[in-house]
């Protein structure tokens, strides 16, 4: 138990929040929703009204981080970074000077986030990945355009025969495969053997959003060739790059079993509801890998159930949360009153299973029936 305070900022932060809290520490928090469950899990939370729409912005951020340090117990050892932020290099470093970041540095995001800088670096260090390019292709069959910094898959769209070339957008070959996402704790440019989980992902398309972030399940690991290629490129970029922190790295993998890196996020990942422990390991892991250099041995379990964790999207309508009680497998919980705009993330849903397939099938069946109770119960 640290006692230690830690600022936390993402569009969704309850993931962090209650890592941190599980961890010891005291989490300090800026997000876009406020859901009732990062209440209890912060010790202070300032919620930014719109930034799920227009994106953070410097202002409404640091007046809220701003507001959590002069209300903190004790000055916050530093800031932890999640989604919301991939594609604003210059607020990042404005927020590092201001607050010291707990993760990778600014020039890493750069990097990782550049098209024109990352691709060819993975094909000096002999690392697959679909071809990329900054200009459309001339034939748009089985090609895909996404947004530079983009998050969540809700950027990424089929190409179009009038695609053009545009400043924060790229094209990419579409591979068809499993999505895996490696997520390692890299400590001095090494990622040790006992901080790397590996994870399947799959998408919840919607017309508009074909390849939305759907869930994750934990997968154990088997020694196949596609593993060691994953752990190898995991290896040479966090040399190359000088990673630093808990980082996820996605993969798709092909019918030949062989991977291709579709990206690098330089922060923790989406997956961490599913690969964390009842003592916040991964984000305890995460802090002393970027302020000491060495990192946490992860306890070892004796459940060995695998995890899954699904996102519940408002497809059935625009919904205005009632008073309901929720399932304890359910998280993300908004409060009555509430409005949720159609599409939009609604809850997050957790299952467990002897396997990762069954534990992903619970996790389906429960987001069924989450959503029947949350439109049985909204207000007219």
């Amino acid at each position: 138990m640290t006692g230690e305070a830690v600022l936390i900022a993402a569009f969704s932060a309850r993931s962090l929040a209650q890592s941190a809290r599980r961890a010891g520490y005291v989490p300090l928090v800026a997000d876009a929703f406020g859901d009732e469950d990062l209440l209890d899990a912060a010790h202070d939370v300032r919620v930014i009204d719109g930034a799920m729409r227009t994106g953070f912005r410097a202002k409404p951020l640091i007046s809220a981080l701003d507001a959590l340090v002069a209300a903190a117990p004790m000055p916050p050892i530093g800031l932890v970074l999640g989604s919301g932020l991939e594609d604003k290099p210059r607020l990042v470093e404005i927020l590092d000077r201001r607050y010291t970041l707990i993760g990778c540095n600014v020039s890493a995001l750069r990097a990782c986030k550049d098209p024109n800088v990352f691709f060819p670096l993975l094909d000096r260090l002999g690392i697959a990945h679909p071809e990329t390019r900054t200009t459309p292709p001339v034939h748009s069959d089985g090609w895909l355009t996404k947004r530079i910094g983009g998050s969540g898959g809700r950027h990424i769209r089929h190409c179009s025969t009038q695609a053009r070339a545009k400043p924060r957008r790229y094209f990419q070959r579409c591979i068809v495969g499993q999505r895996i996402s490696m997520s390692a704790v890299i400590a001095d440019g090494v990622a040790l053997a006992t901080t790397l989980d590996m994870t399947r992902q799959w998408c919840a398309p919607a017309p508009a959003h074909p390849f939305r972030y759907g869930g994750a399940v934990r997968l154990p690991w088997s020694g196949s060739a596609a593993e060691r290629e994953m752990l190898a490129a995991v290896s040479k970029l966090a040399q190359a790059f000088e990673l630093k922190g808990l980082v996820s790295f996605d993969f798709v993998v092909g019918d030949d079993d062989m991977p291709s890196l579709l990206e690098l996020n330089p922060r923790p990942g989406a997956s961490l509801d599913v690969i964390d422990d009842a003592e916040g390991s991964r984000f305890h892991a995460h802090v002393l890998g970027c302020r000491t250099g060495r990192t946490a041995t992860f306890p070892t379990s004796a459940d060995h159930l695998a995890k899954a964790a699904a996102i519940l999207h408002a497809d059935k309508g625009q919904v205005t949360l009632g008073a309901m009680a929720w399932p304890d497998w359910a998280a993300d919980r908004g409060s009555p009153g509430t409005r949720v705009a159609l599409g939009q993330p609604l809850a997050t849903v957790f299952a467990d299973g002897p396997t990762a397939d069954a534990a992903e099938a619970l996790a389906r069946a429960r987001l069924v029936e989450l959503e029947s109770l949350i439109y049985e119960t909204a207000k007219v």
